[in-house]
Parts: structure tokens; sequence; C-alpha cells
């Protein structure tokens, strides 16, 4: 393309952008106007992409990790021929429309990632990366590179100043990614004013103390972006971040480079006084030149000679073995299948959930090819290092990832690999520390996406680390996210079926709450097995007579209500024991086995858990017993915090015989 072509193509997603935005009096119109160049290089010049095929799993990933700035987004996609209309743009973040307010994930054709909190895309970007090298050690050959593509994203000042950002351009930077193309939108204005306001570092040299190629250019010069891509594009051994010079609202006279122009409308003077400056045919709002969508037709012809080319090469070169490998990698896992794989466990020798997951991990990484994930720097602990299997560390990666101490980014990252596609991505830390990657699990809930977080030292039994790394509130936190499938296992055998349910997840993320301490394999009444997990509550023991209590609890405490219940026997008080692991698996369930778990004849109901007791009361009522945790732990040995804080077989039955008393 020439360069007045270029210019076409940036003028008119600079008309569609603000014409959106002022269309919905809502919206940021100053990135869109000020990053118009870098889009119509990067769309009409660099990226690899195909409208008709928008999963192609070859195409360049490009997020726009300044997700206010999405109309730059809507408007290039739109052009480049993606299945969103002018009137979807007319319908900018209206309700149900395909192009919301930020960016997100399943909602619209070419959206990769659900960006808007700053800091979360570039995070997301830098999982992707590792995904796609995973993925090419898999099946590239000497002969045939599959996969051959980069990872772009455009971040802001935003971006740059959270500290998740830190987190993972460190271990991008480690890792020695060298796919990773951001172009850093350098306009130097945030909401408040001038950037300096709050920043005053040099941001190339700390990404060059990163390990990072950096460049600086200006980012309305079409040669220098082109130029600088292609730059970074030779580089291998590390990722590249380009520091592009940009004016905020460029092109629009009377408010170029003012804060107002990032969270608010122009105005109908200023759209008219901007399309006047870059020589619009017409000042009707939406009308652009039917070339600009000429000329990224004619790229995306390319693109699709292109892409044909891909699928021949791909139809020769993966065949056979590798053929059932790749299935393996984009099909969903055969759970029946999977289930006769898992450990045995024996129910004489106690473990705790924590060390049956790793056993269980053992079988999966096996079994799985595309399981991949790691730990916080706490792989030891949590059990999450798979012996035998390639792991990351300098200048490479492994499906053990070493994510070191970085929790918030290494949810994020962990999200970039299962937004990547053909990957099952866990990560792993201490369960107190939830309150330190809330944000990615968040958004996996609302991306859905199937990351698994192992949470590990569930409770105050963690013991003489104190109530510094002991959870309380977290149990109640992590159930309050929606879409998030919250479980907490009784036993060994209830945490391979837990591991089963969250890979079988394919609507949302799901949490493993696991145990420190040894507990014991229960033995289960009635017939019944751990496979009633998936149900989310199920009776796990039963008196011999009807039941005068009901004991609903979770995890650890299941076992200690079963020897609750024993005593309560010797009473002749008679109770039901529920494991209750997962609310969100509970509540899917019909309203008959709901009822036949919880009848609503047994009016008399006790909750047993090491954490607060928040939200138990829409299954025990508020005439309900609660034994719980409701104020920080303490320091001390875990059998004696167990005495402290009453969570004993003697005093769960004494307080239950007080209660129905």
């Amino acid at each position: 393309m020439k360069k007045e072509d270029l210019t076409l193509i940036a003028n008119s997603i600079r008309v569609l952008s603000m014409d959106a935005v002022q269309k919905a009096n809502s919206g940021h119109p100053g990135m869109p106007l000020g990053c118009a160049e870098i889009a119509a290089v990067l769309w009409g010049k660099i990226l690899k992409y195909n409208p008709g095929d928008p999963a192609w799993v070859n195409r360049d990933r490009f997020i726009l990790s300044a997700g206010h700035g999405s109309m730059l987004l809507y408007s290039i996609l739109h052009l480049a021929g993606y299945d969103i209309s002018i009137e979807d743009i007319k319908q900018f973040r209206q309700m149900g429309s395909i192009t919301p307010g930020h960016p997100e994930f399943r909602c619209t054709p070419g959206v990769e990632t659900t960006t808007g909190p700053l800091g979360q895309g570039f995070a997301n970007a830098i999982g992707m990366s590792i995904a796609s090298d995973l993925l090419s050690k898999e099946f590239n050959t000497g002969n045939e590179k599959i996969l051959d593509h980069y990872i772009y994203a455009i971040v802001s000042d935003g971006d740059i100043m959270e500290g998740v950002t830190s987190e993972a351009a460190s271990l991008a930077g480690h890792m020695g990614l060298g796919n990773i193309i951001f172009i850093y939108d350098d306009n130097k204005i945030t909401i408040e004013g001038k950037a300096d306001l709050a920043i005053s570092e040099n941001t190339g040299d700390r990404f060059r103390s990163y390990g990072w190629h950096v460049q600086n250019i200006n980012g309305h010069n079409f040669d220098e972006i082109e130029q600088a891509v292609l730059e970074a594009q030779k580089q291998n051994d590390k990722p590249s971040i380009i520091i592009a010079g940009t004016t905020i609202a460029k092109g629009c006279p009377s408010k170029e480079g003012s804060e107002s122009t990032h969270g608010s409308p122009l105005g109908q003077d200023a759209i008219q006084e901007t399309k006047e400056n870059i020589a619009c045919e017409s000042a009707e709002p939406f009308e652009i030149p039917s070339k600009s969508y000429e000329l990224l037709k004619s790229r995306v012809q390319v693109l699709q000679k292109e892409y044909g080319e891909w699928q021949d090469k791909f139809n020769k070169a993966v065949t056979g073995d590798l053929k059932k490998k790749w299935d393996k990698f984009f099909k969903t896992p055969d759970i029946e299948n999977l289930r006769m794989k898992m450990p045995a466990f024996d129910i004489e020798k106690k473990i705790a959930t924590r060390s049956a997951s790793g056993k269980i991990l053992e079988a999966l990484f096996a079994e799985l090819p595309n399981l991949a994930g790691g730990s916080a720097d706490l792989g030891p602990s949590n059990k999450t290092f798979v012996k035998g299997y390639s792991e990351s560390g300098k200048n490479t990666t492994g499906r053990n990832i070493h994510f070191g101490i970085r929790e918030h980014a290494m949810g994020s990252i962990q999200n970039g690999i299962a937004y990547y596609g053909g990957f099952i991505s866990f990560s792993a830390t201490f369960f107190v520390f939830l309150d330190y990657m809330r944000p990615p699990v968040r958004l996996a809930a609302l991306s859905k996406l199937n990351s698994i977080f192992i949470f590990t030292h569930d409770s105050i039994f963690v013991g003489e680390d104190g109530p510094t790394h002991q959870p309380i509130e977290h149990l109640a936190a992590a159930r309050a996210i929606p879409n998030l499938t919250v479980i907490r296992p009784a036993d060994a055998e209830e945490t391979a079926e837990a591991w089963l349910a969250a890979i079988g997840n394919s609507t949302g993320p799901t949490a493993l709450i696991l145990t420190r301490q040894d507990i014991p394999v229960i033995k289960k009444s009635n017939g019944n097995t751990a496979e009633n997990l998936i149900k989310g509550a199920y009776v796990i023991y039963e008196s011999d007579f009807a039941p005068d209590v009901l004991i609903i609890a979770s995890g650890s405490e299941v076992s200690l209500s079963i020897e609750a219940a024993e005593k309560l026997k010797e009473k002749n008080i008679n109770a039901r024991v529920v494991s209750f692991p997962s609310w969100e698996l509970f509540e899917k369930q019909t309203e008959e086995y709901r009822k036949k778990i919880l009848p609503d004849s047994i009016r008399k109901r006790v909750v047993v858990e090491l954490g607060i007791k928040m939200g138990w009361e829409k299954y025990a009522g508020d005439e309900g017993l609660y034994i719980t945790v409701d104020s920080f732990g303490m320091s001390a040995p875990h059998n004696v915090l167990a005495e402290k804080f009453g969570f004993t077989a003697d005093n769960v039955a004494n307080k239950i015989i007080k209660y129905l008393d």
C-alpha cells in the first residue's frame, strides 16, 4: 500500500471511531485517533489474518491491551472484512451489541482477549507467546514450520504503570519470548492530565533491563512504524517493545493532546472540524470512502491465498501419529478414559489433598500433552511440578512453567495460554494469595476460559506460618465470582474427581481448594462414591435411622463431621453428613436432587467449615448452627489451632447436642 492508501485507512478509522463514540455519548475517542496510523500499517501491511476464519491457528494474534480504545479495534476489523457491520459500529456500547465498551472475548469476531482492566492484555499476550512456543515445539519440524506467527499488542501508559505489567515483562524477558511485538502508545496523557504527574522513569531503559529489544519511533510515521515492526520480527531470542510517540486525538485541531479526549466524546463541532482537517469526502456520520474497504479487501485476498497454501502444508505435514496428537490438543478430553487412569488411594493412609493432587497431575500429564502450567515458586509445597517433562527457564519454555513470585501475572499469563487455544492451563499458589490474583480469576470467569486455579494451604491449619498465610474469607470471596466453579474436595478420591470436573468444564474456570495437612480417605456410605462430586454435594455418611440433624461440610471438615456424627450416634442422635465440595455444581442439579440431599423435613442444620459463614445461610438458614471461623487465625501447630477454634470431633458433637436441645 502507498502512503496515501494508509492515510485513507487511518482517517477512516478516525471517522468511525469518533462518530461511534459521539452517537453512544460514551467512550474513549482520543486513543483511536492517536493510534490510527499504527492500526493502518498493521492490518494493511503486516498482520497475517483471515476474516473468513478468525480462529485460524496460525494467525498473528493482536491484543488491544489498551482496551478503552476499543473503537480502534472495531473500526479496523470492520474495514478488514470481519463479521462486524456498519450497524454494529453504530450500536457501539449499546445493549446486546457485539461492540461493547471494552473488547470481550467470544463476543466480537477478531477480538482475542477480554481487555479493559489495564495490564491484563499485556500479560495475556505473554501467555499466548508461551503457548505458541510450546505448540511449535510439538508440531514444527526441521522441514516444515506449521506455526510461525507473532503476538502483537498495543499497550498504553496505563498498561505500563500497572504492576502486573512489571511481573509479566520480567518473565517474558527471562524466557526470551521472541515472537512478542508490543507497540506502546506513548502519548504522555492520562485521565488526570500529563502522564508526568505520576511517572518519570525511562521506559526504554526499564524494558532493556528486563531483557527486551527496545525501539523509539514517531507513531504517526508509516515508514517508521513498518520498519520498526520488521526489525522486531528479527529478534528471535527476546521480546520487543516499540515506543511510539503519538498525540492523543491526532487530527482534531482544537483537542489534540488534551486529556479531555481520553474518556469523553469530542462533540459535534470538534468532529466537524476534524473531518475538515483530514479532508473527509462527507460530513455525514459513519460515511467513509469505499476505497478504504477496497484497499483492505485486496490485502485480504493476498492473505487468503497464503491461508490456502498453509492449509495444504498442514494437511501434508500433520498426518498419522502427529495428527492424532494434534487432535488431542484441539478436541475435548475423554473424561471417562481419564478416570480409568487416575491413581488409587489407600483408604488406610491419610494424605493431604495437595499431595493427592500432585499424584493426579502426574497421571494427567501422561495422558494430556496439552496440559501445561506451574506454580508461583511454590511447586514443592503445592505439588505441581511434574518430573520427567520440560520446564521453563532462561530463554526456554516448557510444560512445567516456573512463574516465579508473580501471582498476578501468573493468573493473567495462564489466561493468555487459555485464550490462545489448544491448551488446558493451570496455575498454583497458596489460597491466601487469591487476593493477589483475583483480577485474572475474575476475567477468566467473564471470558469463560477453561483455566484451572489450584489453591493449596486452604485454612488456618496452615499452622505455624500464622494469620498472614491462613485464609479466612477466601472461600466466600472465591464463591462470590460468577461463573467460577469452586471445588473443595473432602479427600484424595474427591480430589481426582475435582480434577476431572475442572478439565471437563468448558464454560468457565475452576478453583481447586486443597489442604496442607494429611486427612483420611473417607469410606463413603450407602454405595456412594466420589464420582458424586460432579453433583456438587452428596450424602457421604448416613445414620441407621431418620436423621435428627443435617451436617454440611467441605474439605477436611467432612471427615471431622463424620467423626462427630459417630459420637452423636453414641448419644442416640442420628446425623446425616453431606459432603458439599461445590456450591456451583450443586446449583446446576435439579430441584428434586437438591431436595433429596437437603430435604425440607430436616430443619436442624449445621455447617462445619474452616472459613467465614457468609453464604452458607442459603443452605442452613437463619436458625442453622455455624461452626466456622469468623476471625483471623493464629500462629501455632494445626492440632493446637483445632482445639483453640473448636474444630475437634468432641467440640462439634457437643455444640450440636446443645443446638438440638
